[in-house]
């Protein structure tokens, strides 16, 4: 392990091991045991049909595109599609889950192990093992500040599809929990499996988190439930990790139980005493057959999946010639995929990388946009990089076009053309500029000449402002060399 994986504790370093269990919300019109609507935001209870609000002699019936999602997502995954699986009753009281248990996989899941790959900073991957995916109902949702004595339910989400995806205890950090969470999104937005809203609750996270000593065993591992970010999954995991430490080093041993996290204070606090599989009294539902799949119909999904980010990452890095960390900032949404995708095309992809996430990303973060919404299309910002590659303008002179572009909403190829702005490559008229800038500071040029090599770039820079910037800047580079040489 390396020393950033150990956090320091009063008595040394600890190890925090960390698993996540992912509730990803299926992207379905309806629920995945009845024909109910799934939009998002409706009033409440008008999403409910009687098998949602558990009616006597109501009857589940499986939605088949629910269940087609999750083999999608499993395959995307690159786990295990089992061929036969069971839906099993999961038993407990809670006053929004209408039939007094929740229906659930549990021994016998649809997607058995897996990995993800992550995408770490310094341009190395990191695997991650997938324990299991499974198929099961969301609970309908407590209402507690509507009235000062008592909570409402609303059922709008009893029954929705959820996929629950379980980790591998593989995590050993916060950064790598924030990246798997974001790596799992990616992939399901791609697959168009689940929409990744973690603000609108389609995707939310429990997070384990244990310590021990490097090398020891693993410890007794706390749940900190329904985490609904990535910072504060991150945040909830290093305030976690802290307190377990300091109870251990007290003397004192972690109690297994199910926290909450505290979003204002920073911190997690217990909720209840966490539960094992026999307190959910699992069986059979009688309710619903066993899923059984062919062979063949789980091929025609996988062919049928579209370039995943781990595939185009690595086409990019290997056909456009991108670095691993470029491809994987544009790789992380589908959408600024595709953007680059049509910037590059039949461009040098290097130099539509580095406009697509530097200037572009920039002035389209600032401008506080959806990339559909802001003014620069791929073709308009595919016209600027022409006008650069063929010399017309300069890099630098191509930042303030690009802009007058964002602020006009008008292509390169005019605001060059009504401001003048074109690039000089005539060697004489970049030669007339050199002498003058010669001529003006003559005390610097016998500076120059007496070894202060490091006054190069002054004159590049007095050449440069000369000519409005317009000089081209390898032919001012070139020229000067042979002026200043005397």
């Amino acid at each position: 392990m390396a020393e950033k994986d150990y956090i320091q504790g009063a008595t040394g370093p600890w190890e925090i091991v960390i698993g996540m269990e992912v509730h990803a919300q299926v992207s379905s019109k309806s629920k995945l045991f009845s024909g109910a609507d799934t939009t998002f935001g409706a009033e409440p209870n008008h999403q409910v049909s009687l098998v949602d609000a558990a009616m006597p002699g109501m009857l589940p019936v499986i939605n088949a595109y629910c269940v087609e999602q999750a083999v999608r997502t499993g395959l995307g995954l690159k786990a295990q599609i089992n061929l036969h699986s069971v839906f099993d009753r999961k038993n407990y009281f809670y006053a929004d889950l209408p039939q007094g248990y929740q229906i659930s996989q549990y021994l016998q899941p649809i997607v058995g192990k897996g990995e993800l790959l992550l995408d770490m900073p310094d341009g190395s991957t990191r695997t991650i093992g997938i324990t299991r995916l499974h198929l099961e109902q969301d609970a309908g949702k407590s209402l507690h500040d509507q009235s000062p004595r008592e909570s409402f339910i609303d059922l709008n989400r009893s029954g929705v599809a959820l996929m629950e995806i379980v980790s591998e205890p593989d995590m050993r950090n916060s950064e790598e929990a924030g990246l798997y969470l974001k790596k799992l999104r990616t992939i399901v937005r791609y697959l168009g499996t689940c929409d990744g809203n973690m603000d609108e609750g389609s995707m939310r996270a429990d997070v384990n988190v244990s310590v021990r000593k490097p090398g020891g065993p693993l410890g007794t591992r706390c749940e900190i439930k329904n985490v609904n970010s990535v910072r504060f999954v991150q945040q909830a995991i290093e305030y976690e990790a802290r307190r377990q430490i300091e109870i251990l080093e007290d003397g004192g041993k972690i109690d297994q139980e199910t926290r909450l996290f505290d979003t204002g204070k920073g911190v997690t606090r217990s909720m209840r005493s966490k539960e094992e599989a026999h307190d959910y009294r699992y069986f059979p539902d009688p309710d619903l057959l066993p899923l059984e799949f062919e062979q063949s119909w789980v091929d025609g999904i996988k062919a049928a999946l579209p370039e995943l980010p781990d595939e185009k990452k690595a086409r990019f890095i290997e056909k456009l010639g991108l670095s691993p960390y470029d491809a994987a900032v544009l790789v992380a949404e589908k959408e600024s995929a595709d953007f680059y995708e049509k910037v590059a095309k039949g461009r040098d992809g290097k130099l539509a990388a580095n406009w697509v996430i530097t200037e572009y990303f920039g002035l389209l973060n600032k401008s506080g946009q959806s990339m559909e919404e802001f003014v620069i299309t791929a073709e308009k910002l595919g016209g600027l990089i022409d006008l650069i590659s063929d010399n017309t303008i300069s890099n630098r002179l191509a930042k303030d076009v690009f802009a007058l572009m964002v602020e006009t909403g008008k292509d390169a190829a005019t605001i060059v053309e009504e401001k003048g702005m074109k690039q000089v490559t005539d060697t004489g008229a970049i030669e007339k500029v050199i002498d003058e800038v010669m001529a003006a500071n003559q005390d610097k040029v016998a500076e120059y000449r007496s070894g202060k090599d490091k006054l190069f770039g002054f004159f590049v820079g007095q050449t440069m402002k000369a000519s409005g910037g317009k000089a081209n800047p390898a032919a001012v580079n070139e020229l000067l060399k042979k002026k200043l040489a005397g």
